[in-house]
């Protein structure tokens, strides 16, 4: 009697069996919804508020760019982790074309950014393929310090293969 309405978030896993549901959560997941939403030409606020009132839109406008997000996580992550360690280069980062840097793991103090979680900023980038969007990333990446941070290497390998 108590109709959902929301974000229904579902964590997959392909293996050699075929598709496994690991999870379900009620909510966009991270950090697969900064790839995703990047995407996305059609105003989110717009579809949140057409699913509340009951509805959905019949088609959502998107980009044909490709999209790939990065981890940079602390050191420790995914155990205990440190915390406090100053954050450099997100402007830089930034300033490079279709390059976002999303905040997951970040606290102000003063005028310093400071690590505030295991996983920190999540680099997306686009591209006109998936070598330009890693290319994107990365290179935002290079631009990016604290110390102790670590990411994964790998990134859209997978998709490279099947080009």
């Amino acid at each position: 009697g108590k109709p959902f309405k929301g974000v229904l978030y579902a964590g997959l896993m392909i293996t050699e069996e075929g598709v496994r549901v690991l999870e379900f959560n009620v909510r966009f997941g991270d950090p697969e919804a900064q790839a995703i939403l990047r995407r996305m030409n059609s105003d989110l606020f717009e579809l949140c508020m057409e699913a509340v009132e009951g509805g959905l839109p019949k088609e959502l406008d998107w980009s044909g760019k490709t999209s790939i997000c990065v981890v940079l996580a602390s050191k420790g992550y995914p155990g205990s982790f440190e915390k406090g360690k100053e954050i450099t280069g997100v402007r830089e980062a930034e300033g490079i074309d279709d390059v976002v840097v999303f905040h997951a793991g970040t606290a102000l103090s003063g005028s310093k950014l400071l690590t505030a979680g295991g996983r920190v900023l999540n680099v997306t980038a686009l591209g006109s393929d998936i070598v330009q969007a890693r290319q994107n990333a990365y290179r935002a990446i290079e631009k990016i310090h604290f110390e102790g941070m670590h990411f994964r290497r790998d990134i859209g390998l997978k998709a490279l293969r099947h080009i």
